[in-house]
């Protein structure tokens, strides 16, 4: 909120041509020691969807764990940004995609009938909290370049990623062309950067912003908060404060885990009757895709709240 107040001050182009949207790019470069292009955008959503845009043709599809964001929760955004590709969900444990799995979409035999792939895309954690380490990212991002396809990395939660032990000054040497950092879940005003490694892929990039309301005239009201955390290292703490705040969680549940605890999302495996139980206890918890309950901790999530959250659901075992 002070690096926001400090980009209020004064004069500045527009249209991200400012020194505060300058000296947030550059930030975010010496974050990933990488050469790159970056733009902000307003939501994840307006990121993804504008990267597999980038990456994708409208007569072509993007591959994507069966669970991640882009399938199940963005209303077919990336579908409508990028004029009819096609999303296709693939297999694996926790949120990661199965690398056999992957193997078998690619060696499909293109038709006319069907959008073949052009794009991948990953979640680094994964929509069940689950981290991709360097050697699995490669993994993936190898199989998919072999075959001609561009990569996608939907950064949300990158920083907790980092945070469990993912080296963000690598993430240009493992095959992705377009990183989504996230800003929102950090901690941080309504912002996300767009990442584009492959400068060519940056060509009229600002004119498809301005095409889907994501270029707006003060643009540096986006770039400014992420001079306000990377400047001070809080990008990095609240997100080793998030981890550490759901590992105390995991660490009191006598519920079982469904998915390994790697950043800050804790998936439990409980009953209905407890359920009910702790929704009527005040809590908001609902079953996920894989009818695991979710609990996502924050920068903001005190011990305290995560003790009496644990005293709860004690309580609502019976």
């Amino acid at each position: 909120m002070a690096a926001l107040a400090a980009a209020n001050v004064g004069y500045a182009p527009a249209y991200g041509a400012d020194p505060v949207t300058a000296r947030a790019g550059d930030l975010v470069r010496e974050l990933l020691d990488a050469d790159a292009e970056v733009r902000f955008v307003a939501s994840g959503t307006a990121a993804n969807a504008l990267a597999l845009a980038t990456l994708c043709r409208p007569f072509e599809a993007v591959l994507a764990h069966h669970h991640a964001h882009i399938l199940v929760e963005e209303a077919g955004a990336p579908t409508f940004f990028g004029g009819g590709l096609a999303l296709v969900g693939l297999p694996g444990e926790a949120g990661r995609v199965d690398p056999a799995a992957l193997e078998a979409a690619l060696a499909l035999p293109e038709t006319a009938s069907r959008q073949s792939p052009a794009a991948l895309s990953l979640t680094n954690t994964t929509e069940y909290g689950a981290l991709y380490s360097a050697g699995a990212i490669v993994r993936l991002t190898a199989s998919a370049r072999a075959s001609g396809l561009a990569t996608h990395l939907d950064g949300a939660r990158i920083a907790n990623a980092a945070a469990a032990g993912l080296d963000l000054t690598h993430i240009a040497k493992l095959g992705i062309d377009i990183l989504v950092i996230g800003g929102t879940k950090a901690g941080m005003p309504p912002t996300e950067a767009v990442v584009i490694f492959d400068r060519k892929l940056a060509n009229r990039f600002d004119t498809r912003l301005k095409q889907c309301g994501q270029l707006p005239a003060k643009a540096r009201f986006l770039a400014a908060p992420f001079i306000g955390m990377l400047e001070t290292g809080a990008f990095l703490r609240h997100a080793a404060h998030a981890n550490a705040m759901a590992r105390r969680l995991a660490a009191a549940q006598p519920f079982p885990l469904r998915h390994p605890v790697d950043a800050n999302g804790v998936f439990l495996q409980i009953d209905g009757p407890s359920l009910r139980r702790l929704n009527d206890a005040g809590w908001f918890a609902k079953r996920v895709h894989d009818g695991s309950v979710r609990f996502m901790c924050s920068w903001a999530t005190t011990p305290a709240t995560v003790d009496q959250l644990c005293e709860d659901l004690s309580a609502a075992v019976r």
